[in-house]
């Protein structure tokens, strides 16, 4: 038998003696500047953090003795930090699931072993005179827990991401106090919480007491509406014990006062309800106090917040012996023809999903971390956050607030692991018409999944950031949802509502779904979107769930921005996700972060790599999908450019702010990677949101080189995480000239035209053949060149007598599977991609008949595994000319039946010394077809070493990274050997220290190991990264399918590159 009631799989007791939910606020003797730091500047607030007396135990019924009394000896018990996870401080082990209960599936019931722990807290109390009141507060506790103090039972609680308040005034003492806390790893609540993350446990968030006076201000709500030329702010309150005068000012944030009022009593009640009554019927089931007082203010010209202009006013509300001060944000959320207004202007959602993450303390994360989240984002152009898939810590709503960011606040509402039972019909379809039946359209468990989003909402329905409530998350349908959206509806009609599970309809009755505002997708097609925006709508269209980054990801935003811009009926979305999860476990021998992930710390049920899907590093390190969300969602676009007229029309992209008041624009142009000219592009004057302007803007194009007009924004003043000047986006045009080729291919002159020409055996000038056995030597210059006619491969590159070649060259058709490739990898693996061979059927070798001087070796070639068909046919020409350099043609084609390719090029094991790159590409980051838009056309060097220090910096899981897209040359070098591959037509190059079965084959990037020699992949085809790994297919469009492949390049080995070597350097 357990030592505490089994209210831990009880539906019918969630809490006891907890008060009910109120509004967040910070009560203090005198008004304090309000805020996150709140907290610290009140003198009715005690932390109750820090380190306490902690006891581990596997099993609830391994506690006998009763932990709580007063005099229970601390000696010889361990230390925890208090916020933190006993996972993340030794205990237990970690554990990450993404839809998988870890625990059976049979609620309300948990396993008979629960883990559970034993925190002790001694402090000093000193009772305050005129506020006699002591309030006991927890902030987050996962998953449930039981409160004594001083040897009491105070009470019970669970809703991990919820505030448990206690009224512990007839038990604290002057003096010495002893808190004990059990914390239990699951409860029915489990069930309920069955989010995509690491499962921890413990009291993760703060914990303090709050001293009030006798009769308080004890919960209220603000609410603005906006009219001509005036606001009206209504303030709507109940009280702890009996109704005290209270009077309110609002102040602008530059301190002038705007506004005063006092509370009235309204409709019944007006002699209110002591809340602070542990007897009364209300206390300890979550229900929610009914205002008894309301006053009104009016604001005259006011300024709305709004996350361009977050501006905010200050409320104060004074009562007998305390203050309360809050910030204010004048704002009006509506729908109008199924557009997502803001103070009735279309609000366009550039937003991210974020968890509470921190890859040392996991879950508990303090105000710094908060803060480092949110400049990140407001320097990448996000303005909107969903907080996946529970409500955070309230100081982020108020950072929000302050540093002008929406919220779609969710409520701690997920039972994903429903869908996951053992069906006699296990099809998608079965699925979703069983989803809702153990929990979601249950009605045993309505009251627990009200009282989560009861929690939800009234806590933080004071924040102006927050425009949206969800009431969860992934739990399919039914009553329990029904009542929550109704209820969400009736007590904040001033926000919008949504559910993205409501999608998932069943046929066992018709549901309700009047009370849901947004229509909500995750990881939709484009096909999909477009058809809804065409169907005459109703709703607002939201992406509450698109572009998944996992991994080298994503890489299809800009698609679908294209189709939110056209259309104000599509309001926007949140990209999963914003971090990397993933726990810390140390440094690797060179000083590397050791990233472990789901099914690294022993546990049986977990989903691997899932949990590494951000767009950040779990240390906070952009990754190339947040340069490339960051461009996408700039918010000065270039939409047109008339070359010959020499004008270019950019359109204002925000939603409340004239471009001229936000921006200042700036052109440059280039040249095959140098800026010849540069200058201001002055705007003539306001451009109102979601409008354009056109601007003259007539470079000088040269005739000859490869040019491009790049058209950048810079911030014209400081805002909120901003400083003036800050670039906040770019656009690069093509332009055209007489001679659009880069000085590299030009240079090349007839070298160029050689590739492929038809020849005969003998050699001309200073070329010459030669065969013996399998081998076939093609001199030219310093250049011998010998290849094997078993796979029509060179096998050997020799250039004034040295070596470049460490393996025979390889037809190269495999990439490491990114994690967006983890469908379409079986197909990959099917076909063979990842073992086939190059074999030659017919090879030739002749003189050039319109090249003098040139000498070349055709090849027809098949590339197939073993088992199985020739999945690619290719014909090579090999052309060496007199001045010793290597012209390559590739022409292939798929077979039928085949899959596309992941890629289509070439493979290089060149000497290791050759660590020195330098290109002429998009850069200076990686880039692919459908990832690219963080890039630029430009000249750059790095080196092999860095590149992969960029590698394991954006995947902790190797796979397919780095490569560098539309390049006109390459050159790779030791100081004293370089060796240059110039396209003919643009190509892909990467290198790496690593080889792609290296990658392939390891599962953490501390663990691979180089091969010894310098990997360079040359490719004419590389398919697109797309987010399939939870999201619809890689288009067809950056697939290497179907037609025709290619790769003409020209190497150039012991020569200098033909370019200048000033280069930008890629940091």
């Amino acid at each position: 038998m357990a030592i505490v009631p089994r209210h831990y799989e009880d539906l019918d007791v969630l809490h006891e003696n907890t008060l009910p939910p109120r509004a967040y606020y910070v009560p203090a003797s005198t008004a304090v500047d309000p805020g996150p730091r709140a907290r610290e500047r009140s003198d009715r607030l005690r932390l109750l953090n820090g380190r306490w007396a902690f006891s581990y135990h596997r099993s609830i019924h391994e506690l006998t003795e009763p932990f709580w009394e007063r005099d229970a000896p601390l000696e010889g018990m361990d230390r925890v930090t208090v916020p933190g996870t006993w996972q993340h401080q030794g205990y237990d082990r970690h554990q990450y699931t993404n839809i998988r209960y870890p625990i059976p599936l049979d609620p309300p019931l948990v396993p008979q072993d629960n883990p559970c722990a034993v925190h002790l807290r001694d402090f000093e109390h000193e009772a305050d005179p005129d506020a006699p009141r002591t309030h006991l507060v927890f902030e987050g506790v996962d998953s449930c827990f039981y409160v004594w103090l001083n040897g009491c039972y105070i009470g019970y609680s669970q809703v991990s991401h919820a505030t448990s308040e206690f009224d512990v005034t007839g038990v604290v003492e002057p003096g010495t106090n002893r808190l004990a806390v059990l914390v239990l790893k699951w409860c029915d609540g489990t069930y309920l919480e069955d989010q995509d993350k690491f499962r921890t446990s413990g009291i993760f968030r703060d914990v303090y007491l709050l001293s009030r006076p006798e009769s308080a201000l004890f919960d209220y709500s603000v609410t603005t509406a906006l009219g001509p030329g005036a606001a009206t702010v209504t303030v709507s309150a109940a009280f702890l014990g009996s109704p005290v005068p209270a009077a309110l000012s609002l102040h602008d944030a530059e301190g002038a006062l705007v506004a005063t009022g006092s509370l009235a009593p309204v409709g019944v009640g007006d002699d209110g309800a002591d809340v602070g009554d542990n007897g009364d019927d209300d206390a300890g089931n979550g229900a929610v106090v009914e205002p008894t007082h309301r006053a009104e203010l009016t604001v005259a010209d006011p300024r709305p917040w709004n996350p361009e202009d977050p501006y905010l006013y200050t409320l104060t509300i004074s009562t007998d012996h305390e203050v309360i001060t809050d910030r204010v944000g004048l704002r009006e959320v509506d729908i109008a023809d199924a557009v997502l207004r803001l103070n009735g202007r279309p609000l366009t959602l550039r937003g991210v999903n974020r968890h509470d993450s921190d890859p040392v303390t996991g879950p508990a994360v303090d105000l710094e971390h908060m803060e480092r989240d949110l400049a990140l984002m407001k320097r990448h152009n996000i303005n909107a956050v969903r907080s996946s898939h529970y409500p955070n810590d309230p100081r982020f709503y108020q950072l929000c607030d302050e540093y002008g960011l929406v919220v779609m606040s969710e409520a701690d509402v997920e039972s994903h692991g429903t869908q996951a039972r053992v069906l006699a019909d296990p099809s998608w379809p079965s699925q979703v018409e069983h989803w809702n039946e153990p929990i979601a359209d249950n009605p045993a468990w309505t009251e627990a999944t009200l009282d989560r989003v009861r929690s939800c909402v009234v806590r933080e329905r004071n924040r102006p950031c927050i425009i949206s409530w969800s009431a969860g998350n992934e739990c399919g349908y039914g009553c329990t949802f029904e009542a929550a959206l109704a209820w969400m509806k009736q007590t904040d009609p001033t926000r919008v509502t949504h559910y993205e599970s409501a999608y998932y309809r069943d046929s066992k009755r018709t549901y309700d779904y009047s009370n849901i505002d947004l229509y909500s997708r995750m990881y939709p097609s484009l096909e999909e979107v477009r058809d809804y925006l065409g169907s005459d709508p109703d709703k607002p269209f939201i992406l509450v769930e698109y572009c998944h980054a996992m991994g080298n990801g994503p890489g299809d935003l800009e698609d679908y921005w294209q189709i939110i811009l056209g259309d104000e009926r599509a309001c926007g979305g949140f990209v999963w996700e914003w971090c990397d999860h993933a726990v810390l476990a140390g440094t690797s021998p060179d000083g590397r972060p050791v990233y472990l992930y789901g099914g690294d710390h022993g546990e049986a049920v977990h989903d691997s790599n899932f949990c590494v899907d951000g767009l950040v590093s779990p240390d906070r390190v952009p990754h190339a999908g947040l340069l490339e969300l960051k461009n996408v969602q700039r918010p000065a676009r270039v939409v047109g450019y008339d070359q010959e007229r020499g004008l270019v029309t950019v359109r204002n992209e925000l939603d409340f702010t004239d471009l001229d008041q936000y921006a200042s624009l700036s052109y440059e142009l280039y040249r095959d990677g140098d800026v010849v000219e540069s200058g201001p592009l002055e705007l003539p004057g306001p451009v109102p949101p979601h409008t354009a302007v056109t601007l003259a803007c007539a470079p000088e194009v040269p005739d000859a080189g490869r040019c491009h007009l790049v058209v950048t924004s810079r911030l014209r003043r400081a805002v909120p995480l901003l400083e003036a000047g800050h670039e906040l986006g770019f656009d690069e045009i093509p332009l055209a000239n007489a001679d659009p080729r880069h000085r590299a291919v030009a240079a090349l002159g007839p070298v160029a035209g050689c590739a492929g020409a038809a020849a005969t055996v003998e050699c001309s000038g200073s070329t010459a053949v030669e065969q013996d056995g399998c081998e076939v030597t093609l001199a030219g210059g310093d250049l011998a060149v010998v290849l094997d006619t078993r796979t029509g491969l060179p096998r050997s590159l020799r250039a004034g007598g040295r070596e470049l070649l460490e393996r025979p060259m390889e037809l190269n058709i495999w990439r490491a599977p990114t994690d967006n490739d983890r469908h379409v990898r079986e197909q990959w693996e099917r076909a063979g991609y990842d073992r086939a061979a190059a074999r030659a059927t017919r090879v030739y070798s002749a003189r050039s008949a319109g090249q003098e001087g040139t000498v070349s070796l055709h090849a027809d070639i098949s590339v197939a595994a073993d088992a199985l068909q020739p999945a690619l046919g290719v014909r090579a020409v090999w052309t060496v000319t007199r001045t010793g350099e290597l012209a390559v043609r590739l022409r292939a084609h798929t077979s039928a039946g085949f899959p596309g390719l992941p890629r289509f090029g070439l493979r290089l094991f060149l000497p290791e010394a050759m660590q020195k790159v330098a290109y002429y590409g998009l850069g200076p980051g990686e880039s692919y077809v459908d990832k690219r838009r963080s890039c630029r056309h430009g000249e750059f060097t790095t080196t092999v070493a860095e590149l992969a220090a960029e590698l394991h910096r954006s995947c902790i899981r190797p796979q397919e990274s780095g490569s560098r897209a539309d390049c006109e040359y390459v050159t790779l070098s030791d100081g004293a050997l370089e060796l240059t591959a110039v396209g003919l037509r643009p190509f892909s190059f990467n290198a790496s220290p690593y080889t792609q079965e290296e990658l392939t084959r390891t599962a953490h990037n501390v663990e691979l190991a180089q091969c010894g020699s310098t990997v360079l992949c040359l490719d004419g085809a590389m398919a697109g990264i797309g987010s399939a790994s939870c999201g619809p297919e890689l288009r067809p469009e950056y697939r290497v399918d179907g037609g025709a492949l290619g790769l003409d390049l020209v190497l150039l080995p012991t020569l200098f590159s033909p370019v200048p070597a000033q280069h930008n350097e890629v940091n």
